[in-house]
């Protein structure tokens, strides 16, 4: 289910999935092929950890990361789920053809 809220979405995001729902800054991107895709590539994620697990694995990997940059965007960017989702976002077909916890590939 997409739904839009400018005030759910970080700043500086324009997309955020938490599970059953992708919250969408603004109304045209409901519009944004390669964005869902990879908010879908979440919804992914997320069903295959059973959802609080994901959540969990996501925030203590973006601690280990920014100890590791020393940088909270860099920290973001190279979270496993982030590397999965930003490399075959623009496949909008990869979640046809995706292999069971191919985030782990990631790491």
């Amino acid at each position: 289910m997409i739904l839009v809220s400018k005030y759910i979405v970080p700043k500086g995001y324009v997309g955020i999935t938490i599970y059953p729902f992708v919250f969408l800054k603004y109304k045209a991107l409901k519009k944004d092929a390669v964005l869902l895709n990879h908010e879908k590539i979440h919804l992914k994620q997320q069903l295959e950890l059973l959802i609080i697990p994901f959540y969990l694995l996501y925030l203590i990997e973006f601690f280990i990361r920014l100890v590791q940059y020393k940088n909270m965007y860099a920290a973001y960017k190279n979270i496993s789920f982030e590397r999965e989702a930003y490399v075959n976002e623009k496949d909008l077909d990869y979640l046809k053809t995706r292999p069971f916890y191919t985030f782990v590939s990631y790491y």
